[in-house]
């Protein structure tokens, strides 16, 4: 049995973990007023389960409840295995979501006040020295939300949670993980977004900047695509010949050589998970290639 010790900082926090009921995608957005939170605290593994760790952080915590709940027990056992197998976990608060949706939120009676949490269908949301419960009400009644995306919901329940009194110690870090199958980068891991503020003063709102430069960046190009006019195509080449990569006088006329040049661009401008090809671009890419380079938007 492992016991909590004086040298174990007490990672004071807010989170909420959650599964999406529309795609199964399984999330943990956590925020505290300790550096890096999201180095501590949250655990996910698409098809499995998500994990939130905090209080007198155990970090073997999450890595144990993913095993477990991949072997078939469920969050409750992982709450009776933890409670057995260590002696801190009076000072210890951590919730669990299963992939089917099954939760446990754990706090342990030693932990700091305000502390407390509540879970439910697809959710668990806890914290501890924080202002009062109406942190984790805030929390509860942002993941119910249904007019967000799951991610931006995630982050707008922090929000919600940071404005009802948040950590009473004030703000530092905060961080977003959310799994889905294949949607890593390139479609090669499950680890969709992957956001960590570790030291800034209003961490929460600099999550939700970060989290809207990774749809620009790594988002699937989104439909319809826009159909390039000559015109479009014109101004495309001169921005082009202007950075280099283009030889020649704008022409209208798409062809290989411009193709090539607007991929070279792309890579450049980090924007290739949004390359379509042809004479037609994600809308969102041109939107920002307009801003990018001093076209009027259109």
């Amino acid at each position: 049995m492992r016991h909590a010790t004086a040298t174990e900082p007490p990672v004071a926090t807010f989170s909420l973990v959650a599964r999406d009921p529309d795609t199964g995608d399984l999330g943990v957005a956590v925020a505290s007023k300790f550096l890096a939170v999201g180095a501590y605290v949250p655990t996910a593994v698409a098809g499995v389960g998500a994990v939130a760790s905090q209080a007198h952080v155990n970090t073997t915590y999450g890595q144990r409840a993913i095993d477990m709940l991949a072997g078939g027990a469920s969050p409750a056992d992982c709450v009776r295995a933890f409670r057995e197998s260590d002696d801190g976990s009076e000072v210890r608060q951590f919730g669990i979501v299963a992939a089917d949706g099954a939760s446990a939120s754990h706090t342990g009676a030693e932990c700091l006040a305000w502390a407390g949490g509540v879970a439910g269908d697809g959710f668990a949301a806890q914290g501890n020295i924080l202002a009062g419960p109406r942190v984790v009400d805030a929390l509860v009644a942002g993941v119910a939300r249904r007019d967000l995306p799951f991610p931006e919901r995630l982050v707008a329940a922090l929000a919600a949670a940071e404005e009802a009194g948040g950590d009473a110690r004030g703000r530092q870090s905060a961080a977003l993980l959310v799994v889905g199958e294949g949607k890593g980068y390139a479609g090669l891991t499950d680890r969709w977004i992957d956001l960590r503020v570790d030291d800034h003063p209003t961490p929460v709102a600099e999550l939700g900047r970060l989290l809207a430069l990774h749809r620009l960046y790594l988002d699937k190009p989104s439909s319809p695509p826009r159909r390039l006019s000559e015109e479009d195509v014109r101004w495309l080449q001169g921005v082009l010949v202007a950075a280099g990569h283009l030889a020649g006088a704008p022409s209208g006329a798409w062809d290989e050589a411009t193709e090539r040049a607007l991929e070279t661009l792309y890579g450049i401008e980090n924007l290739e998970e949004r390359w379509i090809g042809g004479a037609a671009l994600d809308p969102v890419a041109w939107q920002h290639l307009r801003e990018r380079f001093g076209g009027e938007t259109a």
